[in-house]
């Protein structure tokens, strides 16, 4: 099958419009990480409680919905679906905001987790039917800086508005704020599935072939795995880190939730977009190269910001503190991009909702079940064990952070089983 791309302009302008979606998903979800701590204080809750209300709750219901949604993108029609999933968990955001107790706004968060879950798998299958599997590398990149736009979005916004106005009203300003993207969606045209592949496979219908079919096809490839869980653990070693930073600054070095949020907000944001623009540079040169040295790319990647994201958490020093987050948080997405076009090019078109909906599933069990629980969990323990208990936290991310250096070895063990799998998939 010979490839049908759309013109430049309109694959770039849909790009930009999932990318602000993306965007939007990051920053209601960002913007609950900057407000812990008067959430904390409000509802008189643990870390755990912390933990598994800003996590666990939104990945559980995320993660159970993700698959079935993920399904329905590879048979439906996905920009709408896309429209759809931005309202239900914008209106879910707002009623974070107005929650009276913990068990409301963990309701609340349980919906925005649904709604989030129906928004990147479309959104993925929509951009890899727009671009060649040779330009998709760049075109992710490119759709990664949403976590740096999103992440600056709820980390100085939340926190700003937060002291200004209270959670609650940050929240509620949150969710208004998707209105122009959704907005803007209507000028994203449905493509054809298989549009832009070389070799393009698809069901006879031209649609899903379902989630069995799609599940046993994923797990024959075992380039795709590796980098799945690559991708996974490389989430809890990053994001799972970032998600405690604000509260870590707020009890170690005594920032106020404006201070800690505007500089996490500064460092995901400014710090974000600047390495992923840089980063999307290096993917220029990768998209003409073998597709092994993306793996290389993503394992050294991996491997030097561990050290930095470690030694954080160590060091007494405010400013050194600052200066080793500002070597860490910028980088910690990096690896997105790359990974998210290894993974469409690894699976056929007409199962790349499901296998988004998988790798989702996986990552964010990692970034929002895994991470803030067991950090929650750690530092309530050390806390009982220690001199200082106020500085249980840097301790419990200090050891998440060595999860680093297994996510590298993820990357590394993709390389041998790459070719064949791309084969496989219609990608080579």
């Amino acid at each position: 099958m010979t490839t049908d791309a759309p013109p430049f302009l309109r694959r770039y302008w849909v790009l930009l419009v999932i990318t602000l979606v993306y965007a939007m998903n990051i920053a209601d979800r960002f913007v609950l990480s900057t407000l812990i701590e008067p959430i904390k204080a409000e509802f008189q809750l643990s870390d755990s409680a912390v933990g598994f209300l800003t996590g666990v709750a939104l990945a559980l219901f995320y993660g159970a919905a993700g698959l079935p949604l993920g399904a329905l993108a590879d048979r439906t029609h996905r920009r709408n679906m896309i429209m759809w999933a931005l309202a239900i968990w914008s209106a879910f955001t707002a009623l974070c905001g107005m929650a009276q107790n913990f068990w409301h706004l963990l309701l609340a968060r349980i919906g925005v987790g649904v709604g989030e879950a129906g928004g990147t798998p479309p959104s993925h299958s929509i951009i890899a039917d727009y671009f060649r599997p040779s330009e998709r590398i760049v075109a992710m990149s490119i759709y990664a800086l949403g976590i740096a736009l999103g992440s600056a979005i709820g980390g100085i916004g939340g926190g700003l508005l937060a002291e200004k106005y209270g959670w609650r009203s940050a929240l509620i300003i949150f969710a208004f704020g998707s209105l122009p993207v959704l907005i803007l969606l209507l000028s994203v045209r449905e493509p054809k599935r298989g549009a832009s592949d070389p070799h393009a496979i698809v069901s006879a219908a031209g649609t899903g072939v379902g989630l069995r079919p799609a599940l046993r096809f994923i797990r024959s490839q075992r380039a795709l795995l590796h980098v799945m869980a690559g991708a996974t653990i490389a989430t809890f070693s990053g994001m799972g880190l970032i998600w405690w930073t604000p509260a870590f600054l707020g009890r170690s070095h005594g920032l106020s939730v404006g201070e800690a949020g505007t500089m996490v907000g500064l460092m995901s944001g400014a710090g974000g977009a600047a390495a992923m623009v840089a980063a999307a540079v290096v993917t220029l040169k990768l998209a003409r190269m073998e597709a092994k040295w993306q793996c290389h790319f993503l394992a050294l990647i991996t491997l030097l910001i561990t050290v930095p994201g470690v030694a954080a958490h160590l060091v007494d020093d405010r400013d050194a503190a600052v200066w080793l987050l500002w070597l860490f948080v910028p980088f910690a997405n990096l690896y997105v991009g790359p990974t998210l076009a290894l993974m469409q090019n690894l699976v056929r078109s007409d199962m790349r909702g499901v296998t988004v909906a998988v790798m989702l599933f996986s990552a964010n069990i990692a970034n929002l079940a895994l991470a803030p629980q067991l950090i929650g969990f750690a530092s309530d323990l050390l806390a009982a064990h220690i001199a200082e208990p106020a500085h249980s936290l840097r301790i419990a991310l200090a050891i998440a952070g060595l999860t680093g250096l297994w996510a590298a070895g993820h990357f590394w063990a993709a390389i041998r089983s790459l070719p064949g799998d791309l084969r496989r998939a219609g990608s080579a």
